[in-house]
């Protein structure tokens, strides 16, 4: 295992630890990423003693004293050196109450320390001390578990996951960023202790949830939540998409196993968060809106307007940015219909216009949102869609470099308004210049001060205004 100890910092530790005769190992996720390959940016340092005591040595050999941050409550320290983050404490045993994921933590042995890890993957360790330096010390086989891509926990996994909660998303989302799958005992204390979740705050529940998102194939993730029985708990507007229902022997497609393809898909082409949580949310309102009608069979009208009014709430409850973000998120919801309707050969140039114009510099997003929608698994139907959408795209182009409309502001402002007619603010002013930006939107008009200026007079005599001048 000497190998995977190449970085400079190993060495140093090592030098203060033999001299201070100090047991003294590096464990967790950089050994876990460094047997699979994976680059790693953390290193876990665990000693036989105080981690804050050694952290500050190893801070002091290598100049670094001003960079170390010391958490004495946790009896824990952390050492930016080299691009790495390293992070030193002392080997506890812990023991936790009922009501609160947070332990009572006491001095304790590597043996101790190992016990209280997650996972047997994410409790290997190596040896930085002269006795042990560079061997590998398993006591719960993960090294098989990693061979085996296995996610299974050190000890019985109704206590580990009764202890800290938290761990059972956390099982779910190592499974979807490794490719792993959780071993059968695992996985069915997870479904025995969901419930034991609602003691976790929404801020941690949706820090895993976010690394779910944005890993490479999100879908395992939420399956894997909504077969534990997790997701019901943790995000029920999300479990309410689940099911497809047969009227009259027709039936609709079960929306939540189409909203997480279609995040699959958007992952393929963007590593944008707020733009795959626009995938997940896109049909969240198809529940509120869904109706059977027996001439046109199932329909889901206007859950993109509705959709996009939840996202505030969602966001709130949620915890989530209340910013551009969540505008972002909002918009791309409720737009996220309309380019499918703007490829036929009598669309007007001024739909267009309104769809450049509403979506501005997301529209590439926009568009992207709306190819990952298309879950058939009809190849033909695919291919359809996608030849339409190729037709949108370049009718955009074809009207974006005739007419400059993308986050377009109209030429006349409300301070030219109140100027030329004498008026004070009002629903007045308010009412010619949508006027203006809804004719040059629709043609009407070019996006030009003249013309605009001319309209402006003509709008205003309709409205029984005269210009002072």
């Amino acid at each position: 295992m000497k190998e995977y100890l190449n970085h400079k910092i190993f060495k140093i530790i090592s030098e203060i630890v033999d001299n201070d005769n100090l047991q003294t190992y590096v464990i967790g996720g950089y050994v876990r990423d460094s047997l699979m390959d994976r680059p790693s940016k953390d290193i876990d340092i665990v000693v036989i003693g105080s981690g804050i005591n050694l952290a500050r040595k190893v801070a002091k050999k290598i100049g670094t004293q001003s960079r170390l941050v010391v958490f004495r409550n946790f009896g824990t320290a952390m050492l930016n050196y080299d691009d790495i983050e390293i992070e030193f404490v002392g080997a506890r045993k812990e023991s936790y109450r009922r009501n609160s994921r947070k332990p009572i933590v006491e001095d304790g042995t590597l043996e101790d320390d190992q016990n209280r890890r997650d996972f047997t993957i994410n409790a290997l360790a190596i040896g930085l001390h002269q006795d042990l330096y560079g061997k590998l010390v398993d006591p719960f086989n993960g090294i098989e578990d990693l061979k085996n891509r296995k996610i299974r926990t050190p000890l019985d996994p109704n206590t580990t996951f009764s202890d800290d909660p938290l761990r059972m998303m956390r099982a779910i989302r190592f499974a979807t960023q490794l490719g792993f799958t959780i071993e059968s005992g695992t996985f069915d204390a997870i479904c025995k202790n969901r419930y034991r979740i609602s003691i976790i705050s929404r801020e941690r529940i949706m820090d895993e949830l976010h690394k779910i998102i944005l890993s490479q194939v999100p879908s395992i993730g939420f399956s894997l939540l909504e077969k534990s029985g997790l997701l019901e708990i943790v995000f029920p507007e999300l479990y309410a998409l689940k099911g497809a229902e047969d009227q009259n022997g027709v039936r609709h497609k079960d929306n939540f196993y189409h909203t997480i393809k279609v995040l699959d898909n958007i992952s393929k082409k963007s590593d944008n968060l707020w733009l795959r949580w626009a995938a997940l949310l896109h049909d969240i309102a198809k529940p509120d809106t869904k109706r059977f009608e027996p001439e046109t069979g199932w329909t889901f009208h206007g859950h993109e307007y509705l959709g996009s009014k939840k996202i505030p709430e969602i966001f709130r409850k949620y915890k989530l940015p209340l910013n551009e973000k969540m505008k972002y998120v909002q918009k791309l919801v409720l737009l996220h219909l309309r380019p499918i309707g703007l490829s036929q050969d009598d669309v007007t140039d001024a739909a267009i216009r309104r769809l450049v114009f509403e979506a501005g510099d997301d529209l590439g997003d926009l568009m992207l949102l709306c190819e990952a929608d298309i879950t058939s698994k009809n190849r033909l139907t695919v291919q359809k869609h996608m030849h339409n959408f190729r037709i949108v795209r370049k009718k955009i182009k074809e009207l974006e470099e005739k007419d400059s409309i993308r986050n377009f502001q109209p030429p006349i402002s409300g301070n030219i308004i109140m100027e030329v007619f004498g008026i004070p603010p009002s629903e007045q002013v308010g009412i010619i210049k949508n006027t203006i930006k809804d004719a040059i939107l629709d043609g009407i008009i070019r996006n030009d001060y003249d013309e605009a200026y001319r309209f402006m007079l003509k709008k205003g005599k309709e409205m029984g205004l005269k210009p002072r001048n």
